[in-house]
């Protein structure tokens, strides 16, 4: 009898140790990621960026030929031969070297070549020469001059005064060295009083430098 209940003990014990085993097993697969595809790993972000620099072609040295060819499709419409038989001002104060767009009482574009021989350099400023953001705007107001002093009521050579400018904002400072673009328009001609307002703008490579909401000017009397 004795032999029994310790044979039965035994039996018992086992089945408790299989579904100890069995619980176990189970809750260990739980952490096992199911099985997948090998894949090959893409190179990181850095590796692939340089690959990429890597790979970019440095563009070709240009000639001086075709640099100065770029610009052979603008014109001179206005030399500063024709400029200074409209304008009254002279060196050092004429800031309009030529003009390369014309609509007649309406717009023009013109070119501004600025050079370390200006006399302002000397002092503005002399370790970092820097155009005075006054004078970009004269050379606005002589471009838009350019415009008006050829319209009914004036005269080429004719003395023209500010009267106020509105809305400036300069966006770079212009250098030695930068050929600065200046465009404006013509908004109002009064030409019985001589009066007239023009908006302007004014880049180098293509970014904005200098830009104006309106700025008025009146022939002297």
């Amino acid at each position: 009898m004795k032999h029994s209940q310790t044979q039965i003990q035994r039996n018992q014990s086992n089945k408790m140790k299989l579904a100890l085993l069995a619980t176990l097993a189970t809750a260990a697969t739980a952490f096992v990621a199911p099985s997948a595809p090998l894949t090959t790993r893409s190179p990181t972000q850095i590796f692939a960026e340089d690959e990429a620099e890597a790979e970019v072609e440095e563009p070709a040295p240009r000639s001086a030929a075709e640099i100065s060819a770029l610009t052979s499709s603008v014109k001179t419409i206005f030399s500063l031969e024709d400029i200074n038989g409209i304008l009254p001002h002279r060196y050092p104060f004429l800031l309009v070297d030529k003009v390369v767009e014309y609509e007649q009482g309406k717009r023009a574009v013109g070119i501004k070549g600025v050079t370390l021989n200006e006399p302002h350099f000397t002092g503005h400023f002399p370790n970092r020469p820097i155009m005075p953001g006054v004078l970009q705007v004269e050379a606005l107001a002589q471009l838009a001059g350019i415009v008006c002093l050829q319209m009914e009521g004036a005269e080429p050579g004719a003395v023209f005064f500010f009267a106020g400018v509105d809305g400036v904002k300069w966006k770079k400072p212009v250098v030695p060295g930068d050929t600065l673009v200046m465009e404006v328009e013509i908004k109002k001609w009064n030409k019985r009083f001589g009066i007239a307002s023009a908006t302007g703008r004014a880049y180098v490579d293509g970014e904005l430098a200098v830009e104006l909401d309106e700025m008025k000017f009146a022939l002297a009397k």
